[in-house]
């Protein structure tokens, strides 16, 4: 059997290089894509140009346009990236069938026995960078034995270890004995930006078999894919680079780094396993429909959507499915989206029942410059069954009535979820068990069925239940002539029972410890109606409890 050899392909500027291939007129100068952190915003994806130019990802962007007043910005789309990225998976499965997406911007790719179909991995990897090369995106690549060694390699070949300059690693000179005047970089003082690193070589990015160990030694101990922290609190003690690990007392760096540092290392050099789960091919339900000129009425959009959803219900009818969960996006002239989503308490296929889910959400959508084109996707789908109606002709009536009902509860539950979330809807539902406080559950609406026929109790139960409160009255189990409860007096008038009950004994309720219950419906003189119990317990655990009150 060949050795197991994996293909890390890592695509750093896949935001910014997305939306070059959409518009050639950004690519005159450099570009870069924002986000928002910590109320700025900051460099997402950069382009070469950008690089070139000396701004960074993860730069502050005044910062970054104050060094280069020509960047152009756009912000960030992470679900259009996200898609992108799918896009490049099926473009990679010429390479092999086994294909995985690592977010944000990665492909991992199992080579074992496909390499030598495209004349062997070196000439693989050329053809790699010349599919990326007319893509026009920008691929770092690595081949190895094990998915960490290739996920090293790809980002981190040909770099050096570089040393932390906090001011407290252990052989680094202390800030007050060096000058640092004479270490600042000659672009902070006025000179030219630093140009690109020299591309490495095809050969250092393929570690041989069974030399994975040799390829990863130089390498910082970043390449492991630890933490930042982790990574900084390596680096203040010295160890730097992967070899400078594999010498050090295991045990030792669990308890002081916890153990995801040694099953990083252990997944890099294949002492422990991890395998690579290609994606399934999901059922995919979208329509899109692209507007001549941009809107931003919702009663443009609304004719957008009247006209897109009974095709998206069709393409769900033809494969038996139905829709649960539906997103609404609105892409814009300015490359951005907005979108809402929407669920529904059972799967449908039926137009009628989206619409008006969908107009509800339409005060969340901004158009901004305008809208270019409007796309629905079932993001959630079920299997639907149909049902059919069989027997007398006032039977199937009564079916088909209860059908309708139950549509009628279905849009109101599902209108209901669209301004406050389906997970606050509930409903409750029979138990099987005679316990007071256990006889009923609380279930989601949108994820249950209905009972419309509850059992039938032998002993009618109060409306209000609550947790069980003293009642004092004589201790014993006749039912008292006169009690105090909440700190007022009442007379028996009439009382009904006794109902036993039992705790579950294979269940330690703290609630049950005081033993058999006997309950009685107690009506009081001045017109209470109340459920008592007797406590069979021992000790301070017997006497009178009031649980509930009868309507």
């Amino acid at each position: 059997m060949p050795n197991r050899r994996i293909l890390s392909l890592w695509f750093p500027r896949l935001g910014a290089e997305r939306l070059l291939r959409l518009d050639r007129g950004l690519a005159a100068g450099p570009f870069a894509t924002v986000r928002d952190q910590n109320n700025m915003q900051v460099l997402d994806a950069v382009s070469i140009e950008a690089s070139v130019a000396g701004v960074s990802v993860g730069q502050p962007l005044r910062d970054a346009q104050a060094m280069c007043p020509e960047l152009t910005t756009r912000l960030r789309n992470p679900q259009a990236e996200a898609a992108f990225l799918t896009t490049l998976r099926r473009w990679a499965g010429k390479f092999s069938p086994w294909v995985s997406e690592e977010a944000p911007a990665a492909l991992v790719i199992d080579l074992t026995g496909c390499a030598h179909l495209f004349g062997g991995e070196e000439p693989l990897l050329e053809q790699v960078e010349t599919d990326c090369t007319a893509l026009g995106l920008s691929v770092q690549s690595g081949i190895a034995d094990t998915v960490g060694a290739a996920w090293a390699l790809a980002r981190f070949a040909g770099q050096p270890a570089r040393s932390e300059r906090s001011g407290d690693a252990i052989d680094q000179e202390a800030y007050a004995t060096r000058s640092r005047a004479a270490k600042r970089r000659h672009w902070e003082r006025g000179g030219p930006a630093p140009k690109q690193t020299t591309p490495v070589a095809r050969a250092d990015r393929i570690a041989a078999p069974g030399q994975t160990r040799t390829a990863l030694a130089r390498l910082p101990v970043a390449a492991l894919r630890l933490e930042p922290q982790t990574t900084a609190e390596l680096t203040r003690l010295g160890l730097r680079r992967i070899e400078d690990l594999s010498g050090q007392p295991r045990a030792a760096l669990a308890r002081r780094f916890g153990k995801s540092l040694v099953r990083r290392l252990d997944q890099a050099m294949g002492v422990e396993p991890e395998p690579v789960s290609p994606a399934r091919p999901p059922l995919h339900f979208a329509v899109r429909l692209t507007l001549p000129d941009p809107i931003g009425l919702e009663d443009d959009i609304m004719a957008a959507i009247d006209r897109i959803l009974p095709v998206l219900c069709d393409k769900l009818r033809s494969k038996g499915r139905g829709v649960r969960h539906v997103r609404l996006e609105c892409h814009r002239a300015d490359q951005s989206m907005q979108w809402c989503d929407v669920g529904l308490a059972r799967p449908s296929a039926n137009p009628d029942r989206l619409r008006p889910l969908l107009a509800m959400k339409l005060h969340e959508i901004d158009a901004g410059f305008g809208i270019d084109m409007v796309r629905i996707a079932a993001s959630v789908t079920e299997p639907l069954h149909d049902r059919q109606h069989k027997g007398h002709v006032e039977a199937a009536g009564a079916a088909s009535a209860r059908l309708t009902a139950d549509t009628a509860l279905d849009d109101l539950i599902g209108k209901l979820g669209a301004r406050i979330g389906l997970e606050a809807i509930t409903r409750r539902h029979p138990s099987s068990s005679n316990i007071p406080e256990k006889a009923e559950q609380v279930l989601a609406a949108a994820w249950s069925e209905p009972v419309l026929d509850w059992p039938e109790l032998p002993v009618p139960r109060p409306v209000i239940l609550y947790r069980p409160e003293p009642v004092q009255a004589e201790d014993n189990a006749q039912v008292p002539l006169s009690f105090r409860w909440r700190r007022q007096s009442y007379d028996t008038l009439a009382a009904m029972g006794p109902e036993r009950i039992s705790p579950e004994w294979w269940l330690d309720d703290p609630d049950w410890r005081t033993g058999v219950r006997d309950y009685w419906r107690v009506t009081t003189t001045s017109g209470e109606r109340l459920w008592l119990y007797y406590a069979h317990g021992a000790g301070m655990s017997a006497g009178w409890f009031c649980q509930g009150q009868f309507a």
